[in-house]
């Protein structure tokens, strides 16, 4: 048996300042010491160990079972030994004894200072968690910028002393950030690294516009107004689409605001270069694909259920509109609604449907036709 008041003492100090209980750590601790026994003084021994936090001990127990002939002397004990210790003895019961190593003091608070490291970063990630990911989900905060290191940006958090990683993906492109700058970030996912625990953020998500639009817009926030889907390519273009049931209110100019206030608070925080198109969604699924290229005009939609494809015409002076740079607003389009999208202008449609009806009556000829066609040559 050890004794190690100091030990249990610790953990009473933890308990204070870390508000984690002390069961937390002995639970944990007991399988690692059993493990940490075992390793060092033989696999085969069925033992445990036991802590005593009232009496500050701890020991090792091994456990044997009496047979009347013994095949392993790790785990059985014959029945006329077992009744030199207590004569009531029979065999199938359980015998323990105390086996505690004289050494396994050393090897206890090497395995407890493991245990307690784990345990603190294990803690302190599932409080941060709670904290900052309530129930799991993406949060909003405010942080401020405190370093710069490589191509990440470091920010403290909110009102905590927790820090979050700004990756070079995570930041909108061409925004130069600067230090005592106040931002807002969307706390993606808090972890262990191995050196502590770190929360990783973000500003590229599309949920990070949809949190934004939660906190400007009051009636999303309520659930009066519903964002049915956001599509995004950060620095240069968000669709997001909302739907409202009551036919009295207007989703898109809610959310925009009056005299544009709403969506303009959006884009500052945006940086200011990218472009947010608010979209009227709609159950009729040629209404949302001409809604979803905006701000490009639509002449038609034709649509292919069983590919979820469309063809969509515009006037020639949009294709590009319609397109966008590198193709972003089609396929942001398409993200949106869930439908492939295939852009044509007016002309080239034209163009192709007068080279389809040309394949579809191009003439061919029979035999017979050949006949009468030679004969109608002799004649002459």
């Amino acid at each position: 048996m050890i004794t190690s008041k100091d030990f249990f003492l610790a953990l009473d100090q933890l308990e204070k300042e870390k508000k984690i209980s002390k069961e937390y750590f002995i639970d944990t601790l007991k399988s690692a010491l059993i493990s940490a026994y075992k390793k060092h003084f033989g696999e085969a021994r069925n033992a445990e160990v036991t802590l005593n936090p009232e009496k500050g001990t701890i020991k090792v127990v091994a456990y044997k079972t009496v047979v009347a002939e013994v095949e392993d002397p790790d785990k059985e004990i014959s029945l006329e030994e077992a009744k030199q210790l207590k004569s009531s003895y029979k065999e199938g019961d359980t015998i323990s004894e105390e086996v505690t190593p004289k050494n396994f003091g050393r090897i206890a608070a090497q395995t407890a200072k493991q245990v307690i490291m784990q345990k603190l970063r294990e803690a302190e990630r599932n409080n941060l968690s709670s904290e900052l990911n309530p129930n799991g989900t993406e949060q909003l905060t405010t942080a401020i910028v405190r370093r710069k290191a490589g191509s990440n940006v470091y920010v403290q958090l909110g009102s905590t002393e927790a820090e979050g990683v700004l990756s070079e993906k995570d930041m909108i492109p061409g925004e130069k950030l600067q230090i005592g700058q106040h931002i807002k970030v969307l706390i993606k996912k808090v972890t262990d690294s191995g050196y502590g625990t770190e929360v990783q953020v973000s500003r590229t998500s599309p949920n990070f516009v949809k949190k934004l639009f939660e906190i400007e817009v009051p009636e999303i926030a309520s659930g009066e107004i519903e964002i049915k889907a956001i599509s995004r390519k950060a620095g240069m273009r968000t669709k997001i689409s909302v739907y409202c049931t009551d036919p009295n209110v207007d989703p898109v100019g809610a959310c925009v605001g009056s005299r544009g206030a709403r969506i303009n608070a959006i884009l500052a925080e945006l940086g200011g270069s990218e472009k947010i198109d608010i979209i009227q969604y709609s159950d009729d699924i040629f209404e949302y694909i001409a809604h979803s290229l905006s701000p490009a005009d639509v002449v038609s939609v034709e649509i292919n259920d069983e590919a979820k494809s469309s063809k969509v015409i515009v006037p020639d002076n949009k294709l590009s509109l319609a397109i966008g740079k590198g193709g972003v607003n089609v396929s942001l389009a398409a993200r949106l609604t869930g439908w492939k999208i295939d852009v044509k202008s007016e002309s080239e449609n034209v163009k192709e449907e007068e080279d389809r009806q040309v394949q579809e009556y191009t003439p061919t000829f029979t035999d017979d036709d050949v006949d009468i066609f030679e004969d109608i040559q002799g004649i002459e």
